[in-house]
């Protein structure tokens, strides 16, 4: 199949300034993360989140995401930037946001503003991981449309030829990440929010979400094309797995306790 030529800027506001898909996405999963979050404390009545709790959160987990993101694809991907081009760092718009990055930013962010507000850290972050699947699906299609992230070399039926992609036939991988890490996660996600009242065990939801992701993201990168690999005794895994394997083992010490 054939790339759709869809244009990464939907339209120009003013000379360089314009809006873009992947801009979109973001700003279509933090307001759709906090209204959900909303929707969540009134459901589930909790008090010490109730009022304008919410949308202060929402203010720093877009400061953790933002720099924890840009920070950690540096320092992951591209260490290069610290060195050569550090202004680089300020372009968010051009690209080149780590996930795992965002994550260790929005922990940050969230123990911070939780110490403040003096409230309970862990169920914050179940209610700001019950709603992480609507920005990572969102951002996953807008991975998509702007022709990156793409996957390996493949035969498949469903190959997708990407114009980056040396016009090579290439697993769609974004669109399984946005499957699997969005649809799949948040579908898990609110069985065990709504269902069996995880709400009620602080952490829990927190450590299914970082058991799904990192499993979800481990699996997706024998399919995407890898950003860099690692040896570990002759084994080759990409640096997207090797950040996926804390990540697990962190959820699964969440679920025990």
């Amino acid at each position: 199949m054939t790339f759709p030529q869809i244009d990464p800027v939907i339209f120009t506001i003013y000379g360089p300034i314009a809006l873009r898909w992947y801009n979109l996405a973001y700003i279509l999963g933090l307001g759709g993360g906090w209204y959900y979050c909303k929707h969540i404390v009134k459901r589930c009545h909790l008090k010490k989140f109730e009022g304008s709790v919410m949308d202060d959160a929402v203010i720093w987990a877009v400061i953790g995401i933002i720099v924890g993101g840009r920070l950690g694809y540096a320092v992951f991907y591209d260490l290069r930037l610290f060195f050569v081009d550090p202004l680089q760092l300020l372009r968010v718009w051009e690209g080149g946001m780590s996930f795992h990055g965002a994550l260790l930013g929005t922990i940050i962010s969230m123990r911070t503003f939780a110490w403040r507000k003096k409230l309970p850290f862990l169920t914050l972050m179940d209610l700001i991981v019950a709603a992480a699947p609507i920005g990572i699906f969102l951002g996953r299609i807008a991975n998509f449309i702007n022709d990156e992230l793409y996957g390996r070399v493949t035969t498949v039926p469903w190959a997708v030829i990407f114009p980056s992609g040396g016009f090579l036939m290439r697993h769609p991988s974004q669109l399984y990440e946005a499957f699997l890490e969005g649809i799949v996660l948040f579908s898990t996600l609110s069985y065990f929010l709504y269902k069996k009242n995880a709400l009620k065990k602080p952490g829990l939801l927190s450590g299914i979400f970082l058991i799904g992701y990192g499993l979800a993201r481990f699996s997706m990168e024998f399919f995407r094309e890898p950003d860099g690999l690692l040896s570990f005794q002759g084994l080759e895994i990409s640096m997207g797995q090797a950040l996926s394997i804390p990540m697990v083992i962190k959820g699964l010490f969440l679920v025990l306790i």
